[in-house]
C-alpha cells in the first residue's frame, strides 16, 4: 500500500475550509484538521507530518507563536501560513522563522496544491523532469559528440555535458550513469580530436582557439590598454562544473561574460600556469629565460618564478603597466590580502593565484578523510562551494567589487578522476604525474596514449636528446609494472591532471564587471 502524504492544518475557521479539505483528500493526502495551535502542535509530538498550514490569526496561540514550538519540535518540516493578515512585519516574522510558503486567504485549491507539491514534491518532480528532458536531449548529445569537428564544437558539447551534470545531480537522478557513459564516449572522441589537431595549433598560433600562452596578450592586455583596473584571479586547477556552482555566490554582484580557453599540454601548473604567466610556450621559456625554466628532474618548484615571467611578458610587449602578484596558500593569506586591497587597486594590474582547490585535489589522493568527504564528483564540487562560501575568497570578491575593478577568473588546467590504468615503463629519470610522461626509455602501448616523439615541434623542453612525451586519455592513469597492484588501488578514483580530456583542458575563463 502506497503511503499517503500526510497533512496538518490548523485554523479556528476550519469548518469553512472543508471544501478545501475534501479537495485535498481527493488528490490523495491524509489531511488532519485542527482548531487552534495548541491542538497543532499536541499533534506534532505524536506523529510526523509531511506538510503544515498554519492561519497566523486563532485564539490563543498565534501561528506565529505556533510555528515557532513547533520547528523546535521538528525544524525541516515545511510550514505554509495561510491567513488574512497581510501585514508586512507579520510576512517578516514569519519569512524569518524559515516558513516555506505564505499564502493569503481567500485561497484556491490550485495554490494548496502547488505549494504542497514545491515543499513536499520538488526533489521527485525536478528528477522526473530532469530524465525526460535528458533522455530528450541523449540523442541530440550524441550527434553533436559525433559531428563535432572544431575546438568550438567541443566547447559546446563539454558545456551541454556539464550543464546535464549539474542537473542530474541536484535530483539525484538515476540516468547520471548513462551521462557518465556517454562522456566518457565524448572524452574518447575528444582526445581523438587533440590528437588530429594539436601539433597544427601550436605550430600555427593565429589559426588556434584561443589557448594557455594568448590570455594575457588577447584578453587582459586589451582591457589594461583601454585604462581598466583589473585583478586577475587564478584558481589553481579549476574545472567548468566548480565554476557552474560557486558563480551563484557572487552572481547578484557582477555581470560575467563566460568562455572557455584550451590549456596547452601538459595540463599541469609547471607547463599551462608558466605558459600563462609568460605568453609563451615552455621550450620559448627555456630557451629565452633559462633562469625561470625549472625542468622535469629539478627538485625546485615548478611554479616559483611566476612573478618574474608575468614582468617578461609587460616588458616583451613594451608596457608600462604596474602590477602586483600574491599567491593565496591558506586562509590566514587571504585574510591578509583583504586588507591590502586599497594599496593594490592603485596598480593597473592585480594577480592573485589560489590554491585551494589544487590542495584539495592532492588530498583527496593522499588523506582517507578527505577521500570520504570528496567521494564522488557531486561531493568534490560541493567542498569546493563550501570553502568558497566560507572562505576569505568570497570576501575578496565583494570587495574588489566596491573597488570598481574588472575581474578575470579563470585557471591553468582541470582535473579528471581517473579509473582505469595504463601499464608504462620508465626509468628513474621519468616524472612522476600519472596523466603524462616525459622520458627517454619509455614503454607503453601505442593505441592507448597521444605520443609527441618530437618535444619541439609542439614547444615543449627535451631532459634529453632522446625524450618523448605521452598522455594519457580518457579517465585512465599510468601505472608502473612494479608493485601495479598496490599502485592501482591508491590511484583509482582519485582526481589528477597533465593528460587530455574535455575536463582538464576546457576550462573556463570569466570577465566579471561589478553591477553599479
Amino acid at each position: 500500500m502506497v503511503r499517503k502524504d500526510k497533512i496538518l492544518w490548523a485554523d479556528d475557521e476550519i469548518e469553512l475550509l472543508k471544501p478545501h479539505i475534501l479537495f485535498l483528500q481527493e488528490k490523495g493526502y491524509d489531511v488532519t484538521p485542527v482548531i487552534s495551535g495548541q491542538d497543532a502542535i499536541d499533534y506534532c509530538k505524536e506523529e510526523t507530518f509531511d506538510i503544515i498550514f498554519l492561519d497566523e490569526n486563532m485564539p490563543g496561540l498565534t501561528g506565529l507563536e505556533t510555528l515557532i514550538q513547533i520547528k523546535n519540535i521538528n525544524p525541516n518540516i515545511p510550514i505554509v501560513m495561510v491567513t488574512k493578515s497581510e501585514e508586512e512585519s507579520i510576512m517578516n516574522q514569519a519569512i524569518g522563522n524559515k516558513i516555506a510558503d505564505y499564502l493569503i486567504k481567500p485561497v484556491n485549491p490550485s495554490q494548496l496544491l502547488l505549494s504542497i507539491k514545491k515543499n513536499v514534491h520538488k526533489d521527485s518532480i525536478i528528477s522526473e523532469t530532469a530524465t525526460v528532458s535528458y533522455q530528450q536531449d541523449f540523442g541530440r548529445i550524441g550527434t553533436l559528440i559525433n559531428d563535432s569537428f572544431s575546438a568550438s564544437d567541443w566547447i559546446n558539447v563539454y558545456r551541454k555535458l556539464v550543464y546535464w551534470e549539474l542537473e542530474l545531480d541536484t535530483s539525484q537522478n538515476q540516468m547520471a550513469e548513462l551521462l557518465r557513459m556517454q562522456k566518457t564516449e565524448a572524452n574518447a572522441a575528444f582526445g581523438k580530436f587533440i590528437k588530429k589537431n594539436y601539433t597544427n595549433w601550436i605550430c600555427n598560433p593565429e589559426e588556434r582557439p584561443l589557448m594557455s600562452p594568448d590570455l594575457f596578450k588577447k584578453r587582459i592586455f586589451p582591457l589594461l590598454d583601454k585604462g581598466e583596473k583589473v585583478f586577475f584571479i587564478l584558481i589553481d586547477n579549476f574545472r567548468l562544473d566548480q565554476w557552474n556552482i560557486v558563480k551563484e555566490l557572487f552572481s547578484d554582484i557582477y555581470a560575467m561574460d563566460e568562455e572557455l580557453y584550451y590549456s596547452i599540454l601538459p595540463t599541469a601548473t609547471q607547463y599551462a600556469r608558466n605558459a600563462i604567466f609568460s605568453g609563451l610556450m615552455p621550450l620559448q621559456i627555456e630557451k629565452m629565460f633559462p633562469e625561470l625554466w625549472v625542468d622535469e628532474e629539478s627538485e625546485k618548484g615548478k611554479n616559483i618564478n611566476e612573478e618574474p615571467l608575468i614582468q617578461t611578458q609587460i616588458e616583451r610587449f613594451r608596457k608600462k603597466y604596474t602590477f602586483s602578484y600574491n599567491k593565496v596558500y591558506d586562509s590566514r593569506y587571504g585574510e591578509k590580502l583583504l586588507g591590502m586591497l586599497p594599496s593594490l587597486a592603485k596598480n593597473q594590474l592585480n594577480i592573485i593565484v589560489i590554491n585551494f582547490v589544487d590542495m584539495l585535489s592532492h588530498a583527496r589522493t593522499e588523506s582517507k578523510m578527505i577521500r570520504e568527504l570528496a567521494q564522488s564528483e557531486a561531493a568534490y564540487r560541493s567542498l569546493t562551494k563550501s570553502w568558497f562560501r566560507h572562505s576569505a575568497t568570497l570576501e575578496l570578491f565583494k570587495r574588489i567589487a566596491e573597488l570598481d575593478c574588472k575581474v578575470i577568473v579563470t585557471t591553468d588546467h582541470g582535473t579528471i578522476r581517473v579509473d582505469s590504468p595504463v601499464k608504462v615503463i620508465g626509468d628513474k629519470n621519468t616524472n612522476t604525474n600519472l596523466r603524462y610522461k616525459v622520458g627517454k626509455n619509455l614503454g607503453y602501448n601505442q593505441k592507448e596514449v597521444f605520443v609527441i616523439e618530437n618535444p619541439a615541434k609542439v614547444n615543449l623542453p627535451s631532459p634529453n636528446l632522446s625524450s618523448k612525451y605521452i598522455f594519457a586519455l580518457n579517465n585512465d592513469f599510468f601505472a608502473y609494472l612494479n608493485n601495479y597492484n598496490y599502485y592501482v588501488s591508491y590511484y583509482k578514483n582519485t582526481f589528477q591532471h597533465g593528460g587530455i580530456s574535455m575536463e582538464e583542458m576546457l576550462v573556463p575563463f570569466v570577465t566579471m564587471q561589478p553591477r553599479k
